[in-house]
């Protein structure tokens, strides 16, 4: 048996995708400035420690009812996706930098 890395969507994550649905006015159609509101919400999210699964995002726009339109549901989840991936590679890499190993800057 695995350790199960499983995190349920917390409350503040959950308010942050109502700000998302109340955020978009057109559930078919996502502006630049959408996306743009919508990666912040997600940076603000991961910045602040909060871990969730992507499923769980996808999950919760499907059942929210308001996003009948799959596509852009999936566009919000990959967005959510990339933004974590983003996030926990850039602190792994500041991790590394920080302990000096793997550093090519001839230290």
């Amino acid at each position: 048996m695995g350790i199960n890395n499983y995190v349920p969507l917390t409350n503040n994550i959950i308010i942050k995708l109502n700000e998302i649905t109340t955020l978009i006015e057109d559930k078919n159609n996502l502006t630049e400035t959408e996306i743009d509101e919508i990666k912040s919400i997600f940076k603000g999210i991961v910045s602040s420690g909060e871990r969730y699964d992507v499923d769980d995002i996808e999950s919760w726009f499907e059942n929210e009812g308001t996003w009948a339109n799959k596509a852009i549901r999936v566009r919000i989840t990959n967005i959510s996706h990339y933004i974590q991936d983003k996030y926990e590679q850039t602190a792994k890499l500041k991790v590394i930098s920080e302990d000096g190993e793997s550093c090519s800057c001839g230290n």
